[in-house]
């Protein structure tokens, strides 16, 4: 069964998921919505940046962050100034690094699992709704609050779902950058390597058990309730 520390450790895991989620919809939303409406030469090169956490290592990124967010960092120098600290190894610095994992340019660079559904969902709209929307004088964030997000429903609820799932099974951004500190940084994905490591099969089955229902279920409902195809692996 699940010890209080496996428990502590899932609580944990979903509080970060749901802050960072909220963070990847809030900033992922305008640069998906630029994307699928601009005709800027720039937007092959931010499509790139977008995808780039689908092929880069996490590790990779996440020795990045450890640097930019450490003593001699750029940001780790501007948090220091600001009488915070350093990020990495707390709480704060594990949710940022969740959501820098495909914000590593901090506005322009989203989540893929976040962004491309928004994306996909924007472009399908197409020009007449919002052409409809301008005949009635509507304003443009009328237009978008009123027409561009109902129509976008499926893409917001894709891009949430796997944005969410895909945080909760972060390893690699999360161990460097948060670290293994109980009940302050150590969430699922590394509370089951600390079980391997210490030969605890029983216990690392059942968190394993716990992120494998949960991944199912994240899909199940992607299929079959949304009706629609991930486009993009949905969790790591």
């Amino acid at each position: 069964m699940l010890s209080p520390a496996d428990l502590d450790t899932l609580l944990l895991t979903f509080k970060v998921a749901s802050i960072a989620t909220l963070l990847m919809m809030l900033f992922g939303t305008p640069l998906a919505w630029w994307l699928a409406r601009t005709q800027s030469g720039w937007k092959g090169i931010v499509n790139a940046v977008v995808a780039l956490p689908l092929v880069l290592p996490p590790t990779v990124l996440g020795f990045y962050l450890l640097v930019l967010m450490g003593p001699a960092g750029a940001v780790g120098k501007f948090t220091s100034w600001l009488g915070i600290g350093t990020l990495p190894f707390t709480f704060s610095g594990l949710v940022i690094a969740s959501v820098l994992y495909s914000l590593p340019f901090v506005v322009l660079y989203s989540l893929p699992f976040v962004v491309q559904p928004l994306q996909t969902a924007f472009a399908a709209i197409g020009e007449q709704p919002l052409e409809a929307a301008a005949t009635l004088r509507a304003r443009p964030l009328d237009t978008f609050f009123s027409v561009v997000v109902p129509l976008a429903k499926p893409g917001f609820m894709t891009g949430a779902i796997l944005g969410f799932a895909h945080t909760v099974g972060e390893f690699g951004v999360v161990l460097m950058v948060g670290g293994n500190i109980p009940d302050k940084t150590r969430v699922v994905s590394v509370q089951i390597y600390n079980h391997v490591e210490a030969l605890e099969y029983s216990e690392a089955h059942w968190l394993a058990g716990c992120l494998l229902l949960f991944s199912f279920s994240v899909l199940l409902v992607l299929y079959t309730t949304l009706k629609t195809h991930p486009v993009a692996h949905p969790v790591k």
